[in-house]
């Protein structure tokens, strides 16, 4: 705790005495990457610094919502940093090539990460694998200067951590992730408004493209794994991309019996991204890792090449090993 406090106290010492701040976090941003760099880049603004927020991706549409998402650039602008925030990334290459380039114009990177399987690549880094969310270290960076939480800063933080914790129903919902989320609701988020934003209000385009996907659920012989697959076909039949299939994986994963869930989602001809989620007997950063990938205890991910039935049997060979 005293490492982490000390930590905390650097990297604000550092904010104190910088003016320009590049944000940024990893491709294809989840709830966490958005929420947890809004937040920070809300904050950083509110105490008069130069802020670029830079994702490689574009925001997902269901993330428009948020304070300063329509300020997220793609294109990283040439030009010299005090300080880059990298967020929620847990290997350096995952923030972009864009990102990796300038390099030579930062002054000062800095680490904010909670994943299991993390590099540690800034001058200060601070990991915490407990945090539900990285928005979770954001708030605490914020609370260890002294400063309060604006209503602004507050909705990227609350959205970043009832995303990141599948609404307080994944084990990383802990009593830290309750307390900061009710402390963001008595900052005026409204959670009702929150919530018809992010399940209320889906285009009609998502649903066709989990009609599809779930004509691929798979299960084991043992019924202790189950998967998903949607294709760049099913993308085109349905004119949808990968930003509508978040929380695919949780239809396989909520099966009874089913301890770990696999997201095929396909890349290009030759690729696929392999999502992973565990109900807790399995480690699947460790699977993720033998794929060159990482993640969390419960949530991971890895890319491998090769035809679709190739990718599944390797995959599907090392849960058995697992299991």
């Amino acid at each position: 705790m005293k490492r982490m406090t000390g930590m905390l106290t650097k990297i604000n010492e550092l904010v104190a005495s910088s003016t320009s701040f590049l944000v940024t976090t990893h491709e294809s941003p989840d709830g966490d990457a958005v929420g947890s760099s809004l937040a920070l880049a809300n904050y950083l603004r509110e105490l008069g610094k130069d802020v670029t927020v830079h994702i490689c991706d574009p925001v997902p549409e269901i993330y428009a919502f948020l304070p300063l998402a329509g300020d997220v650039t793609t294109a990283l602008p040439q030009r010299d940093y005090d300080v880059c925030f990298v967020l929620d990334v847990g290997e350096f290459r995952r923030a972009g090539a864009q990102v990796a380039a300038a390099a030579g114009r930062v002054g000062t990177f800095v680490n904010l990460d909670h994943h299991k399987t993390r590099d540690e690549f800034g001058r200060f880094n601070l990991i915490d694998p407990s945090a539900a969310s990285t928005a979770v270290l954001v708030y605490r960076l914020i609370k260890e200067a002294g400063h309060e939480v604006s209503f602004a800063t507050a909705l990227c933080i609350y959205v970043a951590t009832i995303t990141d914790t599948g609404s307080f129903r994944y084990s990383n919902a802990n009593p830290e992730a309750f307390a900061v989320a009710g402390e963001m609701i008595a900052k005026g988020v409204n959670a009702w408004d929150v919530a018809a934003q992010l399940y209320e209000s889906q285009p009609r385009q998502r649903l066709e493209l989990l009609s599809h996907a779930l004509q691929t659920l798979t299960f084991s012989d043992c019924g202790k794994f189950a998967s998903l697959t949607v294709t760049l076909d099913m993308y085109a039949k349905t004119g949808t991309d990968a930003e509508l299939t978040d929380g695919f994986i949780n239809y396989p994963r909520s099966v009874r019996g089913v301890e770990v869930a696999i997201f095929f989602r396909q890349l290009s001809p030759t690729a696929y991204k392999v999502g992973f989620r565990s109900k807790g007997a399995v480690d699947v950063s460790r699977l993720a890792e033998g794929f060159g990938g990482g993640g969390h205890h419960n949530a991971a991910g890895c890319v491998v090449e090769g035809p679709i039935e190739d990718v599944r049997e390797k995959v599907f060979a090392h849960l058995r090993k697992a299991l």
